[in-house]
């Protein structure tokens, strides 16, 4: 069934309203990979692909999580409004509401956002997991990281603050480009994420970099074998890997 705005934002700040997707063999591929972010960065070097985050500037809010999923695009700006104005009127102009109405199951929300207020707090979190969402990237600061680790659903992003963004920040597009420290993002671009940081990997050439990821991974496993089995330096050295 075709999605619908909710008409929280103007028809035109929505730039698509489904995502493009990518064969289910090539996500599943992504996941399967034991280096995860490693592997991808090493991929995507050799390909002249940027699109790496390091977790020391988007680290996660959860150990021991990783997610793969396609990008669901929010962006966020500073609002012009006087706050206090704002929020004694109650004019809230958040709008990632459109982007948890768009989602689908195995979708990752990916927000370009501002510091120093909340980008997605506890509840926008809690319906985006029920609506699908996997998880959430958000290139700025949130609240709640409590929230976030009591429900086990991972997010990376910036910092915590407890200052609320309804009456600061607005909303002006989603499924839209972003750039995430950076780092441009497309809806429908791959998103992966673990302790070591964040790839994103371009739609169009997801196929080419999974098949340099794998043979990267491949290579490292069994150099790590041969570690383990007891191989000299030497012997490590003069034998190719990757």
């Amino acid at each position: 069934m075709p999605k619908t705005p909710l008409g929280k934002l103007p028809r035109d700040a929505i730039r698509m309203l489904e995502l493009p997707r990518l064969p289910r063999e090539i996500i599943e591929g992504f996941k399967v990979l034991v280096d995860l972010t490693g592997t991808l960065s090493d991929a995507m070097d050799e390909l002249g692909i940027v699109g790496v985050v390091p977790a020391y500037m988007l680290p996660p809010v959860t150990l021991g999580v990783r997610i793969v999923g396609p990008a669901l695009t929010v962006r966020n700006i500073q609002r012009t409004a006087q706050i206090h104005k704002a929020a004694q009127e109650k004019t809230n102009t958040q709008g990632e509401t459109e982007a948890h109405n768009l989602a689908e199951p195995g979708d990752v929300l990916v927000i370009q956002g501002i510091m120093g207020c909340s980008n997605m707090g506890g509840q926008s979190a809690t319906i985006a997991r029920r609506q699908g969402f996997i998880g959430a990237i958000v290139d700025a600061t949130v609240r709640d990281p409590e929230q976030y680790r009591s429900m086990g659903w991972p997010v990376w992003c910036r910092g915590f603050t407890p200052v609320t963004g309804k009456w600061r920040m607005q909303t002006v597009e989603v499924n839209g480009v972003v750039q995430i420290c950076g780092v441009q993002v497309r809806p429908g671009d791959l998103a992966c994420a673990d302790e070591a940081g964040v790839a994103f990997v371009p739609y169009e050439r997801a196929a080419e970099v999974l098949e340099a990821a794998r043979k990267i991974d491949a290579g490292d496993s069994k150099r790590k074998n041969d570690i383990e089995r007891g191989a000299s330096v030497a012997e490590l050295m003069s034998r190719k890997y990757k």
